[in-house]
């Protein structure tokens, strides 16, 4: 059983959107793989940048659409993302450093985040703009 499990409340109603977030929660549940599994400090090393540019260009697609479309959310929207990049950024440096892995700690955080963010931020910015 992967660190996430894609749940109906992740859902924003955009099938492509939705299709993209799932790629998201399966890519942390490869890094958890990997990390839990005793995998090489580079390979985790590299599953962890792996999911850090994933939501980075993610993150940059919906900005980009949400400048396109004068959102009213997005300087909201965008300090979300940043704070989720941060995080990520945090525990990706605490394994380097320490060879430190705390699951609980990712799965708590990016549990909150994803609910959090895709019910609100996420869900408000495609009901009033449309996929992209």
């Amino acid at each position: 059983m992967g660190l996430l499990q894609w749940e109906k409340r992740y859902s924003v109603g955009i099938e492509a959107v939705d299709h993209e977030h799932r790629e998201l929660v399966d890519l942390i549940n490869r890094l958890h793989e990997k990390a839990t599994t005793q995998g090489s400090k580079v390979s985790v090393l590299g599953f962890f940048g792996d999911l850090y540019k994933a939501i980075s260009a993610h993150f940059a697609l919906e900005e980009r659409f949400m400048r396109e479309k004068g959102y009213d959310q997005l300087s909201q929207h965008k300090n979300d993302h940043e704070r989720l990049l941060d995080e990520v950024r945090d525990i990706m440096e605490d394994y380097e450093v320490n060879d430190l892995f705390d699951e609980k700690l990712l799965a708590q955080r990016l549990d909150a985040w994803f609910s959090r963010h895709f019910e609100s931020h996420d869900a408000r910015l495609h009901r009033a703009l449309g996929d992209h």
